[in-house]
């Protein structure tokens, strides 16, 4: 499976369904060693599969990014397993429940900030250590259009998503000369299970958020995918601190 990450390490967070799971397939299928890290052992596990299935190398470990302890076991067996990382990809998150800003639950927003933001971050230290002792590095975190322009309803979403975007550019300032680049992609309406929950399956509701967006169509997770595994590729060897919008146009105006 020779191909643009042939022997590398590559760490994918969320893994177990959606981009994570199709990013983690398409590492693959180019010739990486994939660690799957998922709260969803079900999903992770049917991911390995896949991978190693099409004869690939992959390794499931059930992580919760929210928790350090679960962090902490995560990189120790990359570390025990690999003694290096190549790449990784910060996707694991959630949307929580839809409320107005004056609405929204400290539970949820807590819970949103801790996965979706303090995850990243938490991975980030562990990813930059590793890649540090080789003096080499890509890591690519999700945030999304959320990241970069205000939505209706989701304020501790909205809030992780651009402060997944801040947390990108101040560290790709810090390690740029130690040969890593940290790089954030910005899905818009992607096909999945998020955009179910949005949604509810309402067509009606579905065509009103694709009139905001200029190609008229949802994005597949593939698309997203492959501008990840660009960023991680010396194709982007000039590339860091940006925040990379894969949204059919819907940030343009």
């Amino acid at each position: 499976m020779a191909g643009r990450f042939q022997d590398n390490v590559v760490l994918v967070t969320g893994g177990g369904s959606g981009i994570g799971k199709t990013s983690a397939l398409s590492f693959s299928k180019e010739g990486a060693k994939v660690i799957v890290a998922d709260r969803d052992d079900v999903g992770g596990e049917e991911t390995v599969d896949e991978i190693k299935t099409l004869g690939g190398h992959a390794l499931f470990v059930k992580t919760d990014v929210g928790e350090k302890a679960e962090v902490d076991v995560l990189f120790h067996t990359i570390a025990r397993h690999y003694g290096r990382l190549d790449c990784a990809l910060n996707n694991a998150g959630i949307e929580g429940n839809m409320a107005p800003t004056a609405e929204c639950t400290e539970t949820n927003w807590d819970r949103i900030i801790n996965i979706n933001l303090k995850g990243v971050w938490l991975c980030m230290k562990e990813e930059i250590q590793l890649m540090l002792n080789q003096k080499k590095g890509a890591i690519v975190n999700t945030s999304s259009v959320a990241g970069v322009i205000g939505v209706k309803n989701l304020p501790a979403y909205v809030a992780s998503k651009h402060g997944v975007i801040g947390l990108t550019k101040g560290a790709a300032m810090e390690y740029a000369k130690a040969g890593i680049r940290i790089n954030a992609v910005c899905p818009g309406f992607i096909k999945g299970a998020m955009v179910d929950r949005l949604t509810g399956g309402d067509a009606k509701i579905e065509s009103q958020f694709l009139e905001k967006y200029p190609m008229g169509r949802m994005g597949e997770s593939q698309e997203v995918a492959d501008a990840v595994l660009w960023l991680c590729t010396d194709m982007a060897s000039f590339v860091t601190g940006h925040a990379l919008t894969v949204d059919g146009g819907r940030v343009i105006g």
